[in-house]
């Protein structure tokens, strides 16, 4: 053991190099594409199988714990297993290098398609992505449904949140608290029928943090009030700061106010994952607050899907074409690299603060068999969103005119069929083919539907 080692040792964390630790990390965040599924799945190689840094049933231990939060699993998979090994400079090391990587592309490609998406060739090349995005969401409906929907109870709930939010427009939070609370009722009276999070015995003594542990040496994974209070009192003004200092310079109305605002917001309902909160984000920003077309957020989770990193960064791609397009006294430019620079911030802080505060009660949490079953709730009712963000994309990519039915609390959205757009739906049709018929990878779909895209787009019709 090198004296550095023993010193860390000393000091209470694993018997790892911090400087090791920050490489590692580095590669997870240059290599974390695929969605949740694959960077967990390429974490579990890495740090379970290859650097035997954390057991197996502690690392399944630990990603139940972070299904129960709002938020990018993944990213917040590595920062706990960052933060057990070093502490809080562990995590907030690994939680960053997770995201830096693809927050730096997403930056440059949002800043691309600000200011060059109106030519014919951009424009030809999201054409297809939009079909490809759309397979993929209807992918993701169909994988997430295997999983979560394993009796008649929770296939009701993911009719009931597809029926209120498709129908009703209830928002995406209220939808969120309804299943919990019917997940944890349920439990109560059925527990059968509500699957919930399974505990996982024993650990993998020969991995280091789980030694480290069972020697007694990693005190801050012990509880303490003191300490949570500290991480309460640093967390919260980063998380709120910048969006306080918008609001009093430059009032409520303002695009950088509202940013901060509104992501704020989605940073505590992001249960299920990115696809589920993306329905949600899509009706704010291109309903209620104007800042993007339909289409153009298909756009932008094509970039999130083809670069590393959580899928939810498509918020950054929100965030700049918000404040690009209003820059108050600002050049657009620098506009929208602090919108998105926003938005980011705000989206990924409370990450650090819910693993900071909560991974120490991880142990207790996991054998909590209510609050397994709310998880298992809400999971079920994010089938049933997914599906709405299914229509409601496709509904945008095939037809050019989208109006809505309402007749009392009903509120459908319904296309006119004579705008069709052949070509779209074609392409759609090539893109579920590729995903399903030829079951071909995502980076392959998104290829070959965008050069299809741009070939239909320059045959004269």
């Amino acid at each position: 053991m090198t004296a550095a080692t023993t010193q860390e040792v000393d000091a209470g964390v694993a018997d790892v190099p911090f400087r090791d630790a920050v490489r590692v990390w580095a590669k997870i965040g240059l290599l974390s594409f695929g969605g949740p599924a694959g960077q967990i799945a390429m974490m579990h190689r890495i740090l379970v199988d290859e650097k035997r840094w954390i057991g197996e049933s502690r690392y399944l231990h630990a990603l139940n714990y972070c299904m129960l939060l709002p938020g990018p699993e993944a990213q917040q998979l590595a920062t706990y297993v960052g933060w057990l090994l070093h502490r809080t400079l562990g995590g907030m090391a690994a939680g960053i290098l997770f995201v830096l990587p693809g927050a730096l592309v997403i930056l440059a490609l949002s800043i691309v398609y600000a200011l060059y998406s109106h030519l014919a060739f951009i424009d030809a090349l999201f054409f297809g992505i939009k079909a490809a995005v759309l397979a993929i969401v209807v992918e993701a409906v169909l994988r997430i449904g295997r999983r979560a929907l394993g009796n008649p109870a929770m296939y009701a709930i993911a009719a009931l949140a597809f029926v209120a939010i498709f129908f009703f427009s209830v928002p995406f939070p209220v939808i969120v608290v309804a299943a919990a609370l019917i997940g944890f009722a349920g439990a109560q009276f059925n527990p059968d029928r509500f699957v919930a999070v399974r505990r996982h015995g024993g650990s993998d003594g020969d991995a280091v943090a789980d030694a480290a542990l069972d020697a007694g040496r990693l005190e801050h994974t012990r509880p303490s009030f003191a300490r949570a209070a500290r991480t309460v009192a640093v967390c919260l003004p980063l998380w709120f700061g910048p969006t306080i200092v918008a609001l009093l310079v430059l009032g409520g109305d303002d695009a950088f106010t509202q940013i901060g605002w509104f992501f704020s917001k989605l940073a505590v309902v992001t249960f299920g994952g990115a696809y589920a909160v993306l329905a949600y984000m899509a009706q704010q920003a291109v309903e209620a607050y104007g800042w993007l077309a339909p289409g153009e957020m298909l756009d932008g989770l094509g970039l999130a899907e083809t670069t590393p990193g959580p899928l939810i960064m498509v918020v950054q791609f929100v965030g700049y074409l918000a404040a690009f397009r209003n820059p108050g006294g600002l050049d657009p430019l620098t506009a929208g690299v602090i919108g998105a620079a926003l938005a980011t911030w705000v989206t990924f802080v409370p990450c650090f603060l819910w693993i900071f505060l909560g991974a120490p009660y991880v142990e207790r949490l996991r054998n909590n068999q209510s609050l397994s079953a709310a998880l298992s709730g809400i999971t079920a009712a994010v089938v049933g969103v997914v599906l709405n963000l299914a229509v409601w994309f496709g509904m945008h990519v095939v037809f050019r005119d989208v109006d809505a039915f309402e007749f009392g609390l009903v509120s459908v959205p319904l296309p006119s069929l004579s705008s069709t757009d052949v070509s779209a739906l074609g392409l759609t049709v090539f893109a579920i083919w590729l995903t399903f018929g030829r079951h071909l990878g995502l980076f392959v779909t998104l290829g070959l539907t965008a050069a299809a895209g741009i070939v239909v787009s320059y045959i004269p019709w």
